[in-house]
């Protein structure tokens, strides 16, 4: 109950925390990372974090199995047969509507073929995010400093004129 709870207790073990104020020493060590799986909010989950492969999963995969894929080619192809299974799946409406189960399962296999060849490329989203998130904080930084810079010159200017008003009085 308490794991699947919206805010849960905290866990028993924060008891051991109480005097850490008065002295760090006296709490225990943090346990090693955890490995294999793990529960978190009731839910079940592995610390390798890979994407397992349509067929681990039990569909077909209808792009080529190679290592170097053409991610854009390969997304184009099923996004064509996709709007070609759906309009086969509008006249099957049409003419034949008994039929529609088949139509619908070739559906439901392209957009799981879709769904996985778009989290395959998570990994490199998630590094071009970072890089551009770097970039912005080295701009920033950069910017700063530049204000920096010409706010100490300033200052400078302001004082140069500071003691050249009082050496002239």
């Amino acid at each position: 109950m308490a794991a699947t709870a919206t805010y849960p207790p905290p866990p028993p073990y924060y008891k051991l925390y109480k005097d850490y104020i008065e002295n760090p020493e006296s709490a225990p060590e943090p346990p090693p990372p955890t490995e294999g799986t793990y529960v978190l909010f009731g839910a079940s989950y592995m610390t390798d974090d890979v994407l397992p492969s349509l067929e681990e999963q039990g569909v077909r995969q209808l792009y080529p199995k190679e290592p170097n894929i053409d991610f854009k080619k390969e997304l184009r192809t099923l996004n064509r047969e996709l709007q070609l299974h759906i309009l086969e799946l509008a006249d099957v409406l049409v003419e034949r509507p008994s039929q529609y189960a088949r139509r619908v399962e070739d559906i439901s296999l392209i957009f799981k073929n879709l769904h996985h060849l778009l989290n395959s490329l998570r990994p490199n989203q998630a590094r071009a995010t970072l890089i551009h998130i770097l970039e912005l904080q080295i701009q920033s930084r950069k910017q700063a400093l530049e204000d920096i810079k010409r706010r100490r010159e300033e200052a400078q200017g302001l004082l140069k004129e500071a003691l050249g008003t009082l050496d002239g009085h």
